[in-house]
Order: C-alpha cells, then structure tokens, then sequence
C-alpha cells in the first residue's frame, strides 16, 4: 500500500497540482492565463476521448460492457439521490439539489489523471470507460433538478425549462467535446491515432501537469475562500461530507465492480467516476436551471476539498481497496 501512495505522490502531475496550492498559499503571483487553462482543458478532453474511441474501435462489445455503463449511468442516479436525503436535514432544498448533483456527476480531470496514473502503474483499461465518463455527465444534474422541484415551493423565479436544462446537461461544451472526440476516434481507429499520435501521446503528461498547476491554484483559493463565507453548513461540516461522499460513493461502485468482475484497471477509473464530483458541467447548469443554490456550498466542497482529496489520496487508496478486495 506505501508503495502505491509512494508512487502518486512523486508523480509529476500531482506535484504540480501542490505546487500551484503551494503557490496560492505564499500568496505568489504565479498565474495561468484563463484562455491557456481553457486551451489545456480542451487538449485533455480531446486526447481522452479520441484515445478512448481508438481503444473502443479495438476492443468487441458485448453483454459485460453494456451492463458496465448501465451500472455507471445506474450510479449517477443513485448517488444523487443519496446525497439529497442525507443533506436535506440540514440544507435548504435548492442547496441540497445542487450538492447532490454535484456528487453525483463527475469530475472529467479527476478521470484523465487517473488514467494517467494506471497509464504510469502499466495497467491497462478499457476505451469504453471514457463512455462511461460521458454517460454519467448528465442523469445527475436531471434527478437534482427534479427533486429540487418536488420538494420546494413552486413559483416563478424557479422555474426552469427542458430545452434549457437538456442544453446545459447534455450539450455542455465539456461534454460535446469528449463524446465528439470519442466517436471520432472510434471512427479513425488505430489509422488516426498514427496521423495525430505525437500531439495526443507525447504531449498529454505535459499539458496535464500545467492544467493541474492551474487547478492547484484554483482549489487552494477556494479552500481559502471557505472560511470568509457564511452559510448554513459549517467549514468542519463541509469538510467532512466532502471527505465522506467521495468515500461512499467509491465503496458503492467498488461493490458494483466487483460484481461485474471487472478487470483491475476498469474497476479503478469505475471507483474514481464514482467518488469523483463535478465542478464545471455541474455549475454550468446549475447558474441557469437554479441560481438560488450557493456555490459556496456545492463547488467549494467539489473543488477545494473533494477533488484535492481523490488526487492526493483517493486514486491510492481506492486502488488498494480493489487489489484486496478482488485479489
């Protein structure tokens, strides 16, 4: 298990996501332009998903991987329903809504460095899993809204339409993108991953180590943030749900794994979907379909507690779990 944590923590994407905590700490002056951030983020989702369509032109589907994404796309509903019942004790529903899809969606930066740390490990993983990711966008932020909708007064000013919602859930520019590269790259196969191989291979640890440099940055900011913000939820409550969340809804899709037989790298990205949570698409959707949420509920305990978390010390330790739980 030392060895596991061993090798996550000396790898060079890691390390960069604490040097940019580190950074914003010191109160340095280090900074990533926001169109190079936003560069970066659509280089990672284009070269997971055109790889994961190359690796999903090459492998057979059948009855195990359809039942696999049914089981993710089963996750993304459960979780949030969940994680409602559980907040709403002590939420105002809107706030529970959007928390619960938050942790039910996903975190698509999570993902790509996970498959950058099985990449790094030699364990292989099925192309199919980037479908999963795409697949589990989506279901979440409809049951939020939904049950935000059957637990609050109905009136005017919360009101939010169909086509709007289906845009931000579905037609989400982070979303589009991956699917797109996705079915691209099923489509190409293994001939178009060798006329675009050198841009999305020998580039992609690079340019993930200075996305995650930018997210460091960003989480510890919002980390900061917390503590200047009066809401209903405390900072050590805060702290705990979202260390807890990610825990739980990691156990519930290593239990799934299990019973899927799933191999070990499948199993690992399947966990991280799980225990991931959403701090772009999410958001996204929820400023326009119910902007009485606070972000500074939701997104600060996505962003400044869960996703350092899972990057840190989740990805080891749910490895871990799977290595003893599956032999």
């Amino acid at each position: 298990m030392d060895s596991l944590f061993l090798t996550n923590l000396t790898s060079p994407p890691l390390l960069f996501f604490l040097l940019g905590a580190v950074a914003a700490w010191v109160r340095s002056d280090l900074e990533i332009p926001e169109q190079i951030a936003k560069f970066l983020s659509l280089y990672l989702l284009f070269s997971i998903g055109f790889k994961g369509g190359v690796a999903l032109s090459e492998s057979q589907l059948g009855a195990a991987v359809a039942g696999t994404l049914l089981v993710a796309v089963l996750l993304s509903v459960l979780i949030p329903l969940a994680v409602f019942y559980l907040l709403r004790r002590s939420l105002p529903a809107a706030d529970a809504a959007a928390t619960a899809a938050t942790y039910g969606s996903i975190s698509a930066v999570t993902f790509v460095t996970c498959t950058s740390y099985l990449d790094t490990e030699g364990i292989a993983w099925s192309g199919y899993l980037v479908a999963a990711m795409a697949l589990m966008e989506s279901p979440a932020i409809i049951v939020g809204l939904l049950l935000y909708r059957m637990y609050s007064a109905a009136d005017d000013s919360s009101r939010f339409y169909a086509r709007d919602l289906f845009r931000e859930s579905c037609l989400n520019g982070s979303v589009f993108l991956i699917v797109g590269s996705l079915i691209i790259g099923w489509i190409t196969g293994p001939s178009g991953k060798e006329s675009v191989g050198p841009f999305v291979d020998d580039l992609f640890i690079g340019v993930l180590c200075l996305f995650l440099l930018d997210m460091g940055i960003v989480a510890m900011r919002r980390l900061q943030d917390m503590s200047d913000q009066a809401t209903d939820m405390s900072v050590p409550a805060m702290l705990r749900w979202g260390l807890a969340l990610p825990l739980a809804g990691g156990a519930l899709a290593l239990a799934c794994a299990y019973l899927l037989e799933l191999p070990e790298g499948d199993a690992l990205l399947l966990v991280v979907l799980a225990a991931s949570a959403s701090y772009i698409a999410v958001p996204a959707a929820m400023r326009l379909a119910l902007p009485e949420a606070r972000p500074g509920i939701y997104l600060a305990m996505s962003l400044a507690i869960t996703f350092p978390f899972n990057l840190v010390l989740g990805i080891p330790l749910y490895h871990q779990s799977i290595r003893w739980l599956m032999g």
